[in-house]
């Protein structure tokens, strides 16, 4: 077992990988920017380290500082949880060479996967379907660009290869806009992700966002734990996720589950992982691998009784799975609405000082967050405060545990979303399921 790790990332992931590691007698050490000393998780480990002033790019984001973190505290391990340094190969890599364990998968696999076109040809490889795309790099041939868009049928979208979190992404409807949306989007993804390549594939005018989780560790063996439905989206932000995916046939789920861990075998992956697809007429088609623990991730938790953090601790460790895919039962329905400090007509970010904080409580019903009352939400960092999840057995009741809870939720001092969710819960559309990833921006009038 880890003796002792950094936790290399703040706010509710932090608290939620803190609290695995007392469970398991693992010790801990927070590392923190100087305006987050008073974070819940930093008080709670047994050490803590600052590594910069406030702007992520000098702290969290800092590889030096937190490899200095992990050398003088004597750890023997990093967990990025998500965001900052979570799919960074040069991260792992570093870590690793620094003679630490790098709670995710090698760093090879995240350079593989982080790049959309080589995860892509890794999938094909593996059998999972894609959208019909340019299956390469577009280069600088305008000719041969608007042949591959005619060829694959208008509306195409241009993607930034190394691109990620909804960011870096142009629909184009006719040949007109073409060689422009290239430009633009190369250029910005060269400025957002230092890499300037992109890539052209076929836009699905109205699919849905589902995911399959995936476990897989050091002896070949890899278990999938079902799907999530992830279709609540703005601007390619994920709102409310739910899991299972309403409308999926068991048959289905198996099915395009089982391929998601045969990909795991294949491309030898570790730890805890999630294949995204878009989801049109009956139809998967990969989209991207994400190579870390998701925000949505007590979804999956609820419905399977896996604790996902507990089993990347033990593969970090180099022990085998917990389970085997027959152990694996899906029962219920869970539902996770994003707590954002965020105005909910406007969406601008809500910094401040939350004045008076109640959770909510109940059967069912699960609070992820850092925040207490007289906590300041700092405005450097995502809008992220914390994560309001219900179970039940029918997703029906599980809808009317999460609009009780988020009746029952007080954040006074700044602005939240917590609206805009009960907007979403009340409405008819939404209580039917299945709707597609423009329903909640046509919702809202964009």
């Amino acid at each position: 077992m880890l003796s002792k790790i950094v936790i290399a990332n703040r706010g509710e992931i932090a608290l939620r990988i803190l609290r695995a590691c007392r469970e398991m007698g693992i010790k801990t050490v927070a590392v923190h920017s100087s305006v987050d000393r008073d974070l819940k998780h930093v008080r709670l480990a047994d050490e803590s380290v600052c590594i910069g002033p406030p702007p992520s790019t000098n702290s969290y984001l800092n590889i030096p500082a937190v490899i200095s973190a992990a050398e003088v505290t004597d750890a023997v391990a990093i967990h990025p949880g998500y965001g900052f340094l979570s799919e960074n190969a040069d991260f792992a890599e570093q870590v690793e060479k620094s003679g630490f364990i790098f709670i995710g998968p090698r760093p090879e696999t995240i350079r593989l996967m982080g790049d959309k076109v080589s995860a892509i040809a890794a999938m094909k490889a593996a059998g999972i379907p894609c959208v019909l795309g340019s299956d390469g790099y577009l280069d600088d041939d305008m000719e041969r660009n608007v042949q591959l868009a005619r060829e694959i049928g208008y509306p195409v979208i241009i993607k930034a290869a190394g691109g990620g979190g909804g960011r870096g992404m142009r629909v184009v409807r006719g040949e007109a806009a073409l060689p422009n949306a290239i430009a633009l989007t190369r250029s910005e993804a060269g400025t957002a992700f230092g890499n300037s390549n992109v890539y052209m594939e076929k836009y699905l005018e109205n699919p849905r966002h589902i995911e399959f989780q995936v476990m897989a560790d050091e002896q070949g063996n890899a278990i999938h734990l079902g799907e999530r439905d992830c279709s609540m989206q703005r601007r390619h932000q994920k709102i409310i996720e739910e899991a299972p995916a309403p409308g999926l046939s068991k048959n289905t789920r198996n099915r395009m589950g089982e391929l998601c861990a045969q990909a795991c075998r294949d491309i030898k992956y570790r730890g805890a992982g999630t294949f995204e697809f878009l989801y049109e007429n009956g139809e998967f088609y990969f989209i991207e691998m994400n190579t870390r623990l998701q925000v949505e991730h007590p979804v999956t938790e609820f419905i399977t009784g896996v604790d996902i953090v507990r089993e990347q601790l033990n593969i970090a460790a180099g022990l085998p799975l917990s389970y085997q895919q027959k152990d694996i039962r899906f029962t219920g329905h869970a539902m996770e609405c994003r707590i954002n400090a965020e105005d909910p007509d406007t969406f601008m970010p809500s910094p401040g000082t939350i004045v008076r904080y109640h959770a909510p409580g109940g059967p069912g019903v699960r609070v992820d967050t850092h925040i207490y009352s007289g906590y300041h939400v700092p405005p450097y960092y995502d809008s992220l405060i914390g994560k309001l999840i219900t179970y039940s057995d029918m997703r029906d009741s599980t809808m009317n545990r999460m609009l009780i809870a988020l009746d029952e939720m007080i954040i006074d001092g700044i602005k939240t979303n917590i609206p805009l969710h009960q907007r979403l819960l009340n409405d008819a559309n939404f209580r039917t399921g299945s709707l597609d990833i423009h329903y909640l921006e046509k919702k809202l009038g964009y």
